[in-house]
């Protein structure tokens, strides 16, 4: 046994991180994390390994089959964390309330909103990165916005315009977008 335990760790248990490295090789995307979580999950088996292996076949064999199942089993527990925290995830444009005008995003409370940033008037008029940012809506983005800032609700804006739901969800959507206020911050 002594043998074994030399051979798969000397440099650094080299030995065991290439059988496992091998076998996480089917896997992918993992980080640097992960791989160290593996390699102390294959010191676990091969002490395990050692404990139960009775000479009916090869060691190198048997390890190879403990660490697969081992690290299947913790790679599908992992993949299984991840959905279910993925299922208790939802979207920020998800309507709440009793209007479906009124998203998750337009409740929670942060300091930064566009209107605030568009009241916010220079001297010498809108700064650069508001006009950057104007001319990335179109026209009907820019009256959506505009009517908003002057304080009519979404029906008046929606009847204003002549727009469908749709229409004004994909408008608030497009305003209110990563894409183009990441020019505001």
């Amino acid at each position: 046994m002594e043998q074994i335990l030399v051979a798969y760790y000397e440099n650094n248990a080299k030995k065991l991180h290439e059988i496992v490295d091998k076998i996480l090789l089917k896997f992918g995307g993992l980080s640097d994390k992960d791989l160290d979580d593996f390699y102390s999950l294959a010191n676990e088996v091969f002490a395990d390994v050692l404990k139960r292996y009775d000479n009916s076949q090869s060691f190198d064999g048997f390890l190879y089959s403990c660490l697969l199942n081992k690290i299947k089993t913790e790679v599908t527990r992992r993949n299984r964390e991840k959905r279910k925290i993925d299922r208790m995830s939802i979207p920020i444009d998800t309507p709440i309330g009793d209007e479906e005008d009124t998203t998750l995003g337009d409740v929670i409370a942060d300091d930064f909103t566009i209107e605030r940033e568009l009241f916010e008037v220079r001297e010498e008029g809108y700064s650069k990165r508001v006009l950057q940012y104007l001319s990335k809506l179109s026209s009907i983005q820019k009256e959506v916005l505009r009517l908003n800032i002057a304080g009519y609700h979404p029906n008046e804006i929606r009847e204003e315009l002549h727009m469908s739901k749709k229409q004004y969800a994909d408008c608030k959507a497009a305003i209110h977008s990563f894409r183009n206020i990441s020019i505001l911050f």
